[in-house]
């Protein structure tokens, strides 16, 4: 079990997978079927028991596992021989299945921990030979971020720095002869690293290559994944956004042909808006940022909310109070769904005026140089009212 080969690996931990549910199962019901042999999750964990000795026992790793399973034979054994319905036959069956339950969550915790030691091991490997087998990597991959997912674990995130898998999954994300599904994969492990643990991996986020691998992917994914390093480190990595040039091309992305980009690169924007501090925000508007998002406005995927919220006012008289409140929710839902780029001047505009990275007396100089760049922008004294207006009031209708 502690070296097997490629072909054994995913055998290996489906019958890891099953002995894990065959304790919870036993832990969350000790007392069904519990004194009989035939018991599903008693049958498959004591069959681990027998087999301790070969399987088991060269591993000082797994020795507590092999001994929690004596343990759970030792009790079966003994609620198999409490036979009678006196009070002291029941007491004694009630302790002894409660001490089941334990155990059996105890050997789920073992299990799981070997889980993680042999999918660790084995998406390292398969991190150095990322060419070899595109499907089992993935499928690697995509395991590490739904356990790191589950929530911290310290032996978890041992194993990871043990075998330097932050490192490797960084390699594999600036390495232009893997894939793009491989890349973007590591993109999204990496980003639920960072969630796992900020502490511990975010540093390496900061120092390495990743922000500009993710950008230079510029794919709907890597801008997607930037979005959430951004959320989750906040101004440290909008300054190193910043600080290595790195803004023109997010607000180049703002000119993509496809649709979805383009509305990833907007999200992209709010967020360094929200946590960007002032020398962020000035790289944005030197790069023409206002321009943009005017002709993105007036594009028919923009639009103004705040004309929105006068046609509600129009069609909401007569209307329970109730009634209102929905259909005005109905329709601003529908119309943001429809028209992604809808008052996005405003929408910047607030991110500035709400977010952390920005001081008082800032906020107040970018709110006048938004509203003199809108008015440059404009095609009409009319569209320079109305965005002046949302800006001025907040994009809400």
């Amino acid at each position: 079990m502690e070296d097997p080969s490629k072909d054994e690996v995913p055998r290996v931990l489906k019958v890891l997978q099953a002995l894990k549910q065959a304790s919870h199962d036993l832990q969350t019901r000790p007392g069904h079927n519990s004194d009989k042999s035939n018991s599903p999750a008693i049958k498959a964990l004591l069959e681990l028991e027998t087999e301790s000795d070969t399987i088991l026992s060269n591993d000082p790793k797994l020795s507590t596992l092999s001994h929690h399973l004596t343990e759970l034979k030792k009790l079966v054994e003994s609620l198999q021989e409490t036979r009678g319905h006196g009070l002291r036959s029941f007491l004694t069956r009630r302790v002894s299945t409660h001490s089941i339950s334990r155990l059996a969550g105890s050997i789920k915790s073992e299990i799981q921990a070997w889980i993680d030691r042999e999918s660790v091991e084995n998406l390292a490997r398969a991190l150095r030979e990322p060419l070899i087998n595109e499907d089992e990597l993935v499928e690697l991959l995509i395991q590490l971020e739904e356990r790191v997912s589950q929530g911290f674990n310290r032996e978890l995130q041992d194993l990871v720095l043990k075998f330097k898998v932050f490192s490797l999954l960084e390699s594999i994300l600036c390495d232009p002869k893997c894939s793009k599904r491989v890349r973007e994969h590591s993109a999204f492990a990496i980003a639920a690293l960072i969630r796992f643990n900020k502490d511990v991996f975010v540093g390496q986020v900061l120092m390495g290559p990743t922000i500009r691998a993710l950008i230079a992917m510029g794919s709907p994914h890597s801008i997607q994944v930037l979005c959430s390093l951004i959320r989750s480190i906040r101004s440290p990595l909008v300054d190193e956004i910043e600080s290595n040039g790195e803004i023109p091309k997010i607000i180049g992305l703002l000119n993509c042909q496809e649709l979805e980009m383009r509305v990833l690169a907007m999200d992209c924007v709010l967020e360094i808006g929200y946590y960007g501090r002032k020398e962020a925000v000035e790289a944005m508007l030197k790069e023409g940022l206002l321009k943009k998002l005017m002709d993105l406005q007036r594009s028919e995927l923009g639009g103004n909310l705040i004309d929105l919220g006068e046609h509600n006012e129009k069609e909401e008289k007569g209307v329970s109070v109730g009634g209102v409140e929905g259909k005005r929710e109905s329709h601003q839902t529908k119309f943001s769904n429809s028209h992604p780029f809808a008052s996005c001047v405003a929408r910047f505009a607030v991110q500035l005026e709400v977010g952390e990275g920005l001081r008082q007396r800032e906020r107040r100089a970018f709110k006048q140089e938004i509203l003199v760049r809108v008015r440059e922008a404009s095609l009409s004294d009319a569209e320079a009212a109305t965005v002046v207006a949302e800006v001025l009031w907040g994009s809400s209708p």
